[in-house]
């Protein structure tokens, strides 16, 4: 007869009732697990039947956790630190030129220099495999938190979470929204007000994207009103041809629009202006404390600083 800690631990039972705790959905949290809401209801019944108390408890529509939920959810996450913890101390005592680094990367941001990078490492490291993973922000911090993932390749600050202490980061560059648009009162203007961006249009990223939300709290801050959106797209190439063909306004990010002709622009009387103030923010990797300290990842991050100190990531970025 199995003990109780056997029940609890047995099969993917915790997993089970974090991806329930993150979601609060059994649908939501069942179609990312990869199982029927039936499955998985049973799952947490049966959890709940071992603890001796229910979980979850349901307000109208919505799934709330218990007293004894929100116990074992801090149970539970301390005890996927503990194993992540116990791998990352298993890791540094790794080589530095095998295995696999796994990067997780903002699905919105250029990968063009982690890419020349990958090649640039693989010529004397044929053993140490860099895995791409292009993720949303919701996804980055699942992997993070469940060691899918080494680093995180994505923008900071990042004000929807609230608990850094497991994490820490390294900053990459500074970077900041460029505003484009058909307007040809502000073609001389060296810098725009969001308060005179709102003469048509907008293209955007969605809208849990991170710039989405950092240009929606530039202009909140502002106190000037979201513009019409015509159209929302996930790639800033994307966004720039629909911009184009459509005559509607957007913004991206300085880094990208350096691989754009600026001249060829202006002459199809489309322009590229700062906005005032910036709306900056910094491109960082970021991991869980101490995973730098694992070989294959220090010697990454240090071939990396090497790659940037021939070449700075802004020229590389460059055609």
């Amino acid at each position: 007869m199995k003990t109780t800690q056997e029940n609890i631990f047995a099969s993917k039972t915790l997993s089970y009732f974090l991806q329930l705790s993150e979601t609060m959905n059994y649908t939501q949290a069942a179609q990312i697990l990869g199982i029927t809401q039936p499955a998985l209801t049973q799952q947490i019944k049966k959890l709940e039947k071992t603890m001796g108390t229910p979980l979850f408890y349901s307000v109208g529509k919505k799934l709330r956790l218990t007293d004894a939920g929100l116990i074992m959810l801090k149970t539970t996450r301390e005890i996927y630190d503990l194993l992540n913890d116990a791998n990352d101390q298993i890791q540094q005592t790794t080589s530095s030129t095998t295995g696999q680094v796994n990067l997780g990367i903002l699905a919105s941001i250029e990968t063009k220099v982690f890419e020349d990078f990958a090649l640039e490492l693989y010529k004397d490291n044929p053993d140490l495999e860099i895995n791409f993973h292009m993720l949303t922000r919701k996804e980055i911090w699942e992997s993070l938190e469940n060691n899918r993932i080494d680093l995180a390749i994505m923008y900071l600050p990042d004000e929807s979470i609230k608990n850094w202490k497991p994490y820490s980061s390294k900053k990459i560059i500074s970077d900041d929204l460029l505003f484009i648009h058909h307007n040809p009162s502000l073609a001389k203007k060296k810098r725009v007000r969001l308060k005179d961006v709102n003469d048509r249009p907008w293209v955007m990223y969605p809208q849990d994207y991170y710039l989405n939300q950092t240009l929606h709290e530039a202009f909140k801050n502002q106190m000037v009103d979201w513009p019409k959106v015509a159209a929302r797209y996930t790639m800033p190439e994307q966004i720039l041809k629909f911009a184009i063909n459509s005559h509607t306004n957007t913004a991206l990010p300085n880094s990208f629009m350096l691989n754009i002709d600026l001249k060829k622009l202006t002459d199809d009387d489309i322009w590229v202006t700062e906005l005032e103030p910036k709306v900056k923010f910094d491109l960082n990797f970021v991991y869980r404390n101490k995973k730098n300290e694992i070989p294959r990842i220090e010697r990454f991050l240090e071939k990396f600083d090497e790659f940037l100190a021939e070449k700075d990531y802004l020229t590389r970025l460059g055609k």
